[in-house]
């Protein structure tokens, strides 16, 4: 769910460009050395992201995030490089109060930051006669600019001498944690002494009987909402590690500071751990190998269930990429980071490759000096996962780039999954496609994307944005950052936000936000109350134009709109509450009428990412909406877990619930119920069909229009899955059942699938792509909309299933299409090829069934030489097991005046060797079209009977046939040469020059000539060019 995007911002703070330190080393000696001051070892950011802080070998900086600053450097004088040694590392308190640097001998130097609230750097001044006139909506916000911004103070604190030796260290909110060498321990060290006076406690691994013995700790990362570390010690195990804050019960025993469980065993020497992130919203644990992959574990407890769920493997070998330097999930856990010596890669959480920066071409970055393609030696996430900040190599630059995320990471709801949005650090991206035809939807240009800038005040004030939402029918958007929203029509491209910055700054969106209509339902948190509010774009924003507000006795995990006039909001007490949006007289109100208690089903309500429920028809046509709650199941994605709550009665008569996980792994889901009605209704997706024509009638065809409106895909970081129909689902969901899911349909695509375009058959998707010239001198990264057909991985599955009323139903649904017959074509080519590889028996061919439905369909004839045209030739002899002698075939086309694909069956029988030496199939098909005009197709058979007999013989006597009065006025002047320039036929000597090919892109065929249908295509020239048996 993130993409690169454009070219990286440069920073880099001024320094001395050269500097001789007189350094002593850890053996005593002394030596000068000569090294540039300027290069970056080391950054560190703040827990809230304000400030990040950059270290060289004598200097540490302090920097603002937004905008990027420099707001303070301190540099170490020669005597305390000569005492404590050069820079190293450098951490920095999660508050951000504290800098701690490491040097090279062992010691630990700290620094408090300061922020003065009175005193500004960075003010701006203007001459008499400079200054412009400025709106009242973007007044306060110049001002803010004008008053510059606040200035840090850093200030010496103290030095910490580590006479062990220091193998990591770890800055927490209490405490530093110091992993020692010599002996081999971990030390923790108070911020400040405890009221009993004492600052550092040690424990010695030796004494940590989970540990191995006679290793040492040399990499530590913690995750403050997990409250976990990762050990990784120098035999390459990684450890999960949590502190121990109680005393033990018994004095006599001795005090323990750690417990923890060894879940990754280096077994080999590319399997030993270096390096570790940790995903508190999926609750995953990665670890970085020496060989450059990547083990993720799920952590179901700390004291044992940690297993393998997936392994990340790079594009490239070890040599290519290089170790493993950095490891960082965004914020929202949706994405991993991952620098190496030489490149880096974003992957999703489950395992989608979404960027790399391994396709450069190595030598033009260098020539550039692109310091953050060629590899990475820290990184870190920034505003809110928008921003990427990373150092490279021996650079003295700060590179940030930024990228396009999702929407639904920061708010999970049907419309943003279906209308696509995407969001950058000060951008929206709305995809347009679904408003236009068939073909120009699928296309790849980026003119179907629109951009919309966010208000720069508001983005000035309330940075970053946390949540965007687009409604169901694409017409407005909402963004909410730190505090308050702001909504944009797309129709009048306009914004709209708070004009007293005080209301603005009363509230927080917490839970998420929908809109119903032109009323956007926010959940927002106060300083005293947790509301429900609705504001109507048609009005202002400000407290006295709220439609409505409605008070929650907790915080909102989520909300979720769904049906017509329906709000579901899950909180934090663990409760669902059902509310319906009704409008008496004018008045726009939201009135509960449901809600259902889980506790004891669902164990932690801040790990649900989403809610929706699935209502029987009758209840949603003609029941009490009060009612709904009793018959409603319930679908939950907590973490990356799909889970069905169906209701039942006990013997009490009492409604409870049961839950049944259904699928893992999943990043994202979409129940169509809840998608759009208007890209789904079939006055729209689906005009009438023409039932004379294909033999069905009215009420048939009316009932396909409803085909997978009950479907329910989701994605699960390799391929998009999708169940037909959810009752199928919930029917085997049941306590009672006991029977497993029905089976899944995947849709294999090789991009990051964000949406499923029902009335289109498609899946839509985003890949990235690098952009390298070589008349600039600098790249970027931009994505490109990807299409992959879901018809035909659907239809293979019901005839698989012997279900062929289902296929013919879908197939219906979707005949109406552009490209409804390529997608019947792709189905008989997987399944060729699928069956030419691996031969099944032949009661479990499903050849015979494809080939017995495509006939069904009257392109028939054309998916059948489309198919042998892209494959290869001895894919044919099985296709043609099942099928009638190519000689019957081209004569069904010749009746049916499909000229074009006869021509195609000519191919089939001379690679057969069933076209005689007079070739009588070639001149009656040149006879047809001669008497229809169409020459293209004349000039295409001279060709295919030269290429035939390159003497000439069999085209003259061909043409003699035909009787062609132009060739006899011709022929009695003794010229040939002139016949075959009138037919544009190519000369012996041409002959092999101008039979071209061509590939049909998405279809996994040879580059191979085409043939296409009745109809035409540019690739028509190459319809008689030979292929080798």
């Amino acid at each position: 769910m993130y993409w690169p995007l454009n070219a990286p911002r440069i920073y880099s703070a001024k320094g001395s460009k050269r500097r001789k330190l007189h350094e002593v080393k850890e053996d005593d000696s002394e030596d000068n050395v000569d090294c540039d001051d300027r290069l970056i070892l080391g950054l560190r950011v703040s827990r809230s992201g304000h400030l990040f802080t950059t270290i060289t070998t004598s200097s540490l900086n302090i920097w603002q995030t937004s905008p990027v600053v420099l707001l303070a450097s301190v540099t170490r004088s020669f005597q305390s490089i000569k005492s404590y040694g050069t820079n190293i590392s450098v951490l920095l308190r999660p508050d951000s109060s504290i800098a701690v640097v490491q040097t090279s001998l062992g010691f630990l130097v700290t620094y408090s930051i300061s922020v003065d609230p009175q005193a500004r750097v960075y003010q701006q001044y203007r001459q008499t006669g400079q200054s412009r006139r400025q709106s009242n909506h973007g007044l306060s916000s110049t001002e803010e600019e004008r008053a510059g911004l606040p200035e840090v103070n850093t200030r010496f604190r103290m030095v910490i001498k580590v006479d062990a030796g220091i193998g990591k260290v770890l800055a927490l909110d209490e405490e530093l944690i110091v992993a020692t060498e010599k002996p081999a321990a971990v030390q923790c060290i108070k911020w400040t002494p405890d009221s009993t006076g004492h600052q550092t406690s040690t424990e010695l691994l030796s004494k940590m009987p989970w540990i191995n013995k006679k290793t040492c700790v040399v990499e530590m990362v913690f995750d403050r909402a997990m409250s976990l570390l990762i050990w990784i010690t120098n035999d390459g195990r990684a450890y999960a590690v949590q502190r121990v804050v109680e005393l033990p019960k018994d004095p006599d025993t001795p005090k323990r500071l750690f417990r923890g469980y060894g879940f990754h065993d280096g077994v080999d020497s590319g399997s030993m751990a270096r390096k570790a992130a940790i995903n508190a919203r999926f609750s995953l644990l990665a670890v970085g190998c020496a060989n450059g992959h990547i083990h993720v574990y799920t952590a179901r407890d700390y004291v044992g269930s940690i297993s393998l769920s997936h392994k990340l493997s790079p594009p490239a070998s070890l040599s290519s990429t290089g170790a493993i330097t950095s490891l960082a999930y965004s914020p929202d856990g949706y994405c991993l980071f991952v620098g190496y010596e030489r490149g880096w890669m974003m992957w999703s959480v489950y395992g989608k490759l979404g960027g790399s920066s391994f396709a450069a071409d190595r030598t033009i970055s260098s020539e550039n000096a692109e310091g953050w393609l060629t590899g990475v030696q820290d990184s870190s996430w920034l505003s809110g996962g928008s921003e990427i900040l990373m150092t490279s190599m021996k650079d003295k630059r700060i590179w940030i780039m930024e990228t396009a995320k999702s929407a639904v990471t920061g708010c999970f709801c049907a419309a943003n999954i279906s209308r696509m949005l995407l969001q950058t650090n000060s951008t929206l991206l709305v995809y347009r496609g679904h408003d236009l035809p068939d073909l120009d939807s699928i296309s790849t240009d980026a003119s179907i994307w629109q951009q919309v800038q966010v208000p720069g005040e508001y983005l000035a004030n309330q940075r970053p944005i946390r949540c965007a939402v687009i409604s169901s029918d694409g017409r407005y958007i909402a963004v909410a950052g730190r505090r308050g929203l702001a909504h944009y029509s797309i129709t009048s491209g306009r914004w709209k936000t708070f004009d007293d910055p005080g209301a603005e700054n009363s509230f927080v969106v917490r839970g998420g936000m929908c809109w119903h209509a032109h009323i956007l339902v926010a959940a927002v948190e106060t300083d005293s109350h947790y509301e429900l509010r609705l504001y109507s774009r048609e009005l202002g924003l400000n407290d006295s134009s709220l439609v409505f507000v409605e008070r929650l006795p907790a915080p909102a995990v989520v909300i979720s709109p769904t049906g017509e006039d329906s709000v579901l909001v899950y909180t934090y007490e663990n409760v669902l509450y059902h509310y319906v949006i009704n409008a008496p007289n004018s008045t726009i109100q939201l009135v509960q009428v449901g809600q259902i208690g889980l506790h004891g089903i669902v164990r932690a309500p801040t790990r649900v990412r989403a809610v929706s429920w699935i209502i029987p028809d009758h209840q949603l046509r003609n029941g009490d909406p009060s009612q709904d709650v009793m018959l409603a199941s319930v679908i939950f994605l907590v973490d990356a877990k799909l889970a069905v709550l169906q209701p039942t009665k006990d013997e009490n008569g009492l409604l409870k619930y049961d839950m049944r996980v259904v699928a893992n792994d999943v990043e994202y889901f979409a129940l169509m119920r809840d998608q759009n009605t208007s890209l789904n209704s079939p006055e729209q997706s689906h005009p009438s069909s023409p039932s004379a024509e294909n033999g069905v009638n009215g009420a048939a065809a009316h009932a396909a229009q409803d085909g997978l409106k009950d479907s329910l895909w989701f994605f699960d970081g390799k391929r998009m899955q999708c169940w037909t129909d959810i009752q199928d689902v919930l029917k085997t969901a049941s306590v009672e059942s006991g029977a497993d899911p029905p089976p899944l349909i995947a849709i294999p695509a090789d991009f990051y699938p964000t949406s499923v375009v029902l009335r289109k058959g498609t899946v839509l998707g985003i890949e990235s792509e690098l952009v390298q010239r070589r008349d600039v001198n600098f790249a970027l990264f931009k994505f490109s909309t990807r299409t992959q057909l879901f018809i035909p991985p659907i239809l293979r599955h019901h005839l698989a299933s012997y279900n062929s009323p289902a296929a013919l139903s879908l197939s219906y649904q979707y005949q109406n299409l552009a490209y409804f017959s390529h997608a019947l074509e792709i189905l008989l080519h997987s399944v060729l090829d699928d069956e030419v590889d691996s031969p099944p028996s032949p009661e479990h061919a499903l050849l015979p069934s494809i080939l017995f439905f495509l006939s069904s369909f009257p392109e028939y004839l054309d998916i059948l030489v489309q198919c042998t045209r892209k494959t290869e030739v001895r894919s044919w002899r099985t296709l043609f097991t099942y099928l009638p002698p190519p000689q019957e075939l081209f004569e069904q086309s010749l009746q049916k005046g499909l000229l074009k694909t006869a021509g195609g069956y000519l191919l089939v029988l001379h690679t057969f060797e069933e076209l005689d030496n007079s070739s009588q199939q070639c001149v009656r098909l040149l006879q047809k079209a001669k008497e229809a005009g169409d020459w293209e197709l004349c000039k295409e058979l001279a060709r295919f009977l030269m290429a035939l007999d390159r003497s000439g013989d069999v085209l003259r006597e061909a043409m003699e046939k035909i009787d062609i009065e132009s060739l006899r006025a011709t022929k009695k002047k003794g010229s040939t040469s002139t016949n075959a320039a009138w037919l544009k036929t190519p000369r012996r000597q041409d002959l092999a020059s101008s039979t071209e090919t061509s590939r049909t892109v998405g279809d996994g065929g040879s580059p191979q000539s085409v043939i296409t249908s009745e109809g035409g295509s540019e690739n028509e020239r190459d319809y008689f060019s030979l292929q080798d048996p």
